[in-house]
């Protein structure tokens, strides 16, 4: 199968230009859909990533998939902790969706917010910061879209299929099978379905480190907790209802179950430490499942593109905790916290003339989560966000003008607060073409967030502490981007863009403050003043030839200036702040035997130990480290639809854990020192086999 290689993958695509796609990108585009393989294609505000380097990854988790970006990671090695941030911003102040269903669930503080495989991803779109009316969240919007049969079915194809298996040696086996198909005229459907086997992988170098460096008693380098069995389902039809309308109806049951650890964001040091000092198990019975039902409705109206999607997204985590009854009689056998979106959106595009164009439109999401422990109801709390939107980009020559109004409500029912909260915020971007080549823009955007329901599989709100005096976060993000693109230094495409950016998050909520002492309590939901984030996102795309080189890195830095009631935390960064990422991708393209190799590498300088919300209690410093990966994608010429990849991940066996995870030392009274870092996996072999039919 011959592969077409768009032009020009770099492309910076700042926010504020995402309405305004030159003709250079579009025709990228068209290739880039003419890519007939099982890839996932990456879109960021802070630079476009090549789809084809994405799929050579290999991702199973999907750290595997956006680390790299500029701005982003994704901490957590566990299957079940999969916590992307933005700019040190936790996946709580994202708005995360997959299909248009939305994905924030605060689950557990031991867990990630997001629980999806990146093999059923066809693309992810990630604003990289609030930049825009029509997106909501705090630091910016991550998108996912799941693959359909029209993405897949070869013009003039009826009906395909595609299997797969995949193996890596640290640890996991995986396969999984596909069939798609037009039924008719109008209507075409897809089904899906993976599964993954998950062992105890080993950490780099082949030794649990504790904080001194010292090996940790009793371990042999796996890391326990880990092994389990991942399934994942996908079920959509497709009809087009005429040339100008198309309906989608999708089904998604994923399912997450092993003997996993208490506490699957925390190293296997701290979970020892713990289940030793107690006489409990390592590990416990542990099951997550999420539904996703979502309705889409695509309609042409004139020169206008009406998007209308409506959702319900419901999650449980279940855990057995019998074991835990022998220390304390009294304590539930059976958890679970179950926690349900569901949601209503329409987006709509209208140009107004020949250089105006209309964005608007209304988000609406209700949160319901309850509580259960072996089988009662114990607690339920729910919540509303209602959001009206329209943003007008006005062109005037080679200069664009891009303001946009925003109201928001916000209407919550839980035990820290019963009220309602609204805000109406507006945004102004201004862009100018200075050449073909060249573009600026600069662009600020007023922020707001209610306050997040409770934790859920802790109690959903039963023993937190009433602040009905807390109020919404509100703030400003400012970014200034600058891009480049054009054939000089000798490459076929040489692409350079930073962006500035100045984020200003006011009334900034913490769930662990203080409360007075005439409140009383170990902790409480409160505002503790302004939290400042401000740093830059750059890349340096040059691609000859076969060669494909994208170097990317980036600087953000957070501190806060606390009320006077919280003197104790000014200054303190956020806990999720990296050491100045660096990344650097090759690609070179063999046409002559359809073969395509890559090489990455990521390196981060350290972080010294400083105030942190959230963070280690003794020691907070975060470890540098450098990991170099390597893959690469066959597909022979004599067996048309066969892929063969082969990859390396962590070629040097680095010992490490993402900046983004869980590090450092803490102090418990009673479980003394513990050290938390979440480790990633030692070197790991991978090979897939795809066929494509």
């Amino acid at each position: 199968m011959t592969i077409s290689k768009p032009a020009g993958k770099h492309l910076f695509l700042p926010s504020a230009l995402a309405l305004a796609v030159s003709v250079q990108v579009q025709a990228e585009n068209d290739l880039i859909e003419e890519i007939n393989v099982w890839g996932t294609q990456v879109i960021a505000s802070s630079v476009k990533m090549d789809v084809e380097s994405i799929e050579l990854k290999q991702a199973d988790h999907i750290s595997d998939l956006l680390r790299g970006i500029p701005g982003v990671d994704v901490g957590g090695a566990h299957s079940l902790n999969q916590r992307i941030s933005i700019r040190s911003m936790d996946d709580k102040d994202l708005r995360i969706t997959i299909d248009g269903a939305n994905q924030n669930t605060y689950m557990y503080h031991h867990m990630g917010n997001l629980q999806i495989h990146a093999d059923i991803l066809q693309s992810v779109d990630i604003k990289v910061g609030n930049n825009s009316v029509v997106d909501g969240g705090l630091g910016g919007t991550v998108r996912f879209k799941t693959k359909d049969a029209k993405d897949l079915l070869a013009a003039g194809q009826d009906f395909g299929g595609r299997v797969q298996a995949s193996y890596a040696n640290n640890a996991s086996m995986g396969a999984a099978v596909t069939g798609y198909g037009q039924l008719s005229e109008s209507v075409d459907a897809l089904v899906y379905y993976n599964t993954i086997n998950r062992d105890n992988y080993t950490v780099g170098g082949g030794k649990i480190l504790d904080a001194d460096g010292v090996e940790v008693g009793n371990t042999d380098g796996e890391v326990r907790g880990l092994e389990g069995t991942l399934t994942d389902l996908l079920v959509k039809f497709g009809w087009d209802l005429s040339e100008n309308q198309r309906f989608k109806i999708g089904y998604e049951a994923y399912k997450d179950k092993g003997d996993y650890s208490y506490r699957p964001d925390m190293g296997l040091a701290t979970d020892w430490a713990i289940s030793e000092s107690l006489g409990l198990p390592l590990t416990f019975d542990t099951e997550f499942t999420r539904d996703t039902i979502t309705l889409n409705y695509d309609v042409t109206l004139g020169d206008s593109e009406v998007s209308v999607a409506a959702f319900t997204n419901e999650s449980k985590l279940w855990r057995d905790e019998s074991v835990n009854q022998a220390i304390w009689p009294e304590d539930p056998a059976l958890v679970e916290g179950e926690a349900t979106n569901t949601g209503f959106n329409i987006l709509a595009v209208s140009p107004v003339g020949s250089a105006q164009t209309l964005t608007y439109g209304v988000d609406i999401i209700n949160y319901d989560t309850a509580y259960r422990t072996d089988g009662s109801l114990q607690s339920e709390e729910s919540a509303q966000n209602l959001a009206l939107f329209i943003e007008d980009r006005i062109e005037l020559g080679d200069f664009s003008i891009i303001p946009g109004v925003r109201y928001n409500s916000f209407d919550i029912d839980s035990t820290v607060v019963d009220d309602s909260f609204s805000k109406v915020t507006a945004a102004l971007a201004l862009e100018y073409q200075v050449s073909n080549s060249l573009v600026t823009s600069l662009s600020t955007t007023q922020l707001f967030k209610g306050p997040e329901i409770g934790e859920v599989f802790i109690g959903a709100g039963l023993y937190e502490t009433a602040n009905p005096g807390i109020e919404a976060e509100g703030g400003l993000n400012t970014e200034l981007a600058i891009s480049f693109e054009d054939e000089v230094l000798g490459a076929d495409a040489f692409s350079t863009g930073i962006t500035f950016f100045n984020t200003r998050i006011t009334d900034y909520i913490y769930d662990y403050a203080t409360p007075p002492a005439e409140v009383g309590g170990r902790s409480w939901k409160d505002n503790v003043g302004t939290m400042n984030l401000k740093g830059f996102e750059a890349y340096v795309g040059y691609d000859v030839g076969n060669l494909t080189t994208l170097l990317v890195f980036s600087k953000a830095q957070s501190d806060l200036d606390a009320n006077e009631q919280y003197a104790s935390l000014n200054g303190a960064r956020q806990d999720r702040q990296r050491g100045n990422p660096v990344s650097l991708s090759i690609d070179y393209d063999l046409p002559s035997i359809n073969a395509l190799l890559h090489w990455d590498v990521q390196h981060l300088g350290a972080v010294d130990g400083d105030l942190a919300l959230d963070s280690a209690t003794l020691n907070n410093e975060k470890e540098g480290y450098t990991v170099h990966n390597m893959s690469a994608r066959w597909q022979p010429e004599t067996v048309d639809g066969l892929t063969v990849t082969f990859g390396i991940d962590n070629v040097f066996d680095e010992f490490y854990a993402s900046q983004s995870s869980r590090t450092g030392t803490s102090n418990h009274p009673r479980f003394g020192q513990l050290y938390l870092l979440d480790y990633e996996p030692g070197r790991n072999v991978k090979l897939t086999v795809g066929y494509q039919f």
